[in-house]
């Protein structure tokens, strides 16, 4: 695992955004959910789909 967290590519508007998702999902959201209808793991999957797009993005330039 490398040294970098997973915040690369990402704006600070987008991580902001998300930490304030997070912590209202988290002092708001529902008790109990499965993974499916969870909106903690949904954040979680979103981001992870912006992060690996964000990496396949840098991977292009740096191939150019």
């Amino acid at each position: 695992m490398s040294g970098k967290p997973d915040r690369e590519g990402l704006s600070w508007g987008y991580r902001i955004g998300y930490r304030i998702k997070v912590l209202g999902m988290h002092m708001y959201g529902p008790a109990q959910l499965g993974d499916a209808e969870d909106p903690h793991r949904r954040l979680e999957r979103q981001r992870a789909a912006k992060v690996a797009a964000a990496r396949r993005a840098r991977e292009q330039r740096g191939q150019r």
